[in-house]
């Protein structure tokens, strides 16, 4: 069941497991004010997916409204991964900048949740983080962590680049899934989310309008899958942008170029859509693919980053 706590100015809700319609579209009206500001989405993909399709084990929704209006002001969700949990915020744009106890009665609240769940260590996502990121997140006790790096590129591929080709083929669904996903998890053994998928996740993927089999592409060796880049295009009105999504080597293969080539063989597929522009994310501490996606012309955009804390469990 939800739990109302009433705070001073804002009435915080607690929603447990799954979201409701009407909770929904009112959190949804937030991350739309806030991504028309700072060009961003607000939530990322797993969280999105969460609030939207009724989330996983470890999963609570908390939300700040105005006392006496419906106008939600702040939201932050939580989640459990197979090692540590995560949270991710968001504060309504008039605010943000001149009252930041939203943001820190919502984190407080996600803390205890985390707490009551068992505690561990939890990753706090903020992109674009500022010094009032910082404030908040040093006042809960939380150090600064890992960065990860929005990096970006112009279209279509310079001629030498466009040169390199490999042989490539679309996914297909319901019969690549389980070799694919053997793939995956072996080439992201140590990542916390990347590695952790299941079918249901690629299902969720799969479902998702933005899909494009022929922008998921497979590379083959004796008949066995070895690479993979799958590539999406973000369409919000006219703006269309490509991504690439998720890049894959089998670690027996890294050392023969296949990664750079799998790239720009995704590259020249979203250039063939008509995108202009191409974005990726890539982990600050991974030099070597830092250095690589910067040698094909990727540029820093911008910067998400994690703050840290270990969180004790406490009997409920």
């Amino acid at each position: 069941m939800p739990k109302d706590r009433y705070r001073g100015v804002v009435h915080l809700i607690e929603v447990k497991q799954r979201m409701g319609e009407e909770d929904i579209a009112a959190v949804s009206r937030l991350l739309r004010a806030a991504e028309r500001v700072d060009d961003h989405a607000p939530l990322g993909e797993h969280k999105w997916l969460d609030l939207v399709q009724g989330g996983r084990a470890g999963f609570a929704g908390f939300v700040a409204r105005e006392l006496g209006h419906e106008r939600v002001i702040g939201y932050a969700q939580i989640a459990k991964g197979t090692t540590s949990w995560s949270i991710e915020y968001v504060i309504h744009p008039s605010i943000r900048h001149n009252d930041t106890s939203v943001a820190t009665m919502l984190l407080e609240d996600a803390l205890r949740e985390i707490a009551q769940g068992g505690g561990g260590h939890v990753h706090l996502w903020v992109p674009k983080p500022t010094q009032v990121h910082d404030e908040i997140a040093r006042n809960l006790g939380f150090r600064r962590g890992r960065e990860l790096y929005q990096m970006r590129r112009a279209l279509p591929l310079e001629d030498e680049m466009a040169r390199v080709e490999i042989p490539t083929r679309p996914f297909r669904s319901g019969i690549d899934d389980a070799e694919w996903l053997a793939l995956n998890q072996k080439v992201f053994a140590d990542h916390p989310e990347q590695g952790a998928w299941k079918q249901a996740t690629l299902d969720d993927r799969i479902a998702q309008s933005w899909f494009d089999a022929d922008g998921f592409l497979l590379h083959e060796t004796a008949g066995m899958i070895d690479g993979f880049c799958w590539t999406k295009v973000h369409e919000e009105g006219d703006d269309r942008i490509g991504e690439v999504y998720v890049v894959g080597v089998d670690p027996d293969r890294r050392r023969n170029g296949l990664g750079r080539a799998l790239v720009l063989a995704g590259l020249t597929h979203l250039a063939r859509t008509g995108v202009d522009q191409a974005m990726l994310y890539v982990d600050a501490a991974n030099s070597t693919a830092v250095s690589l996606y910067a040698d094909l012309g990727f540029r820093l955009d911008h910067i998400d980053l994690a703050y840290l804390i270990d969180v004790g469990g406490v009997q409920s």
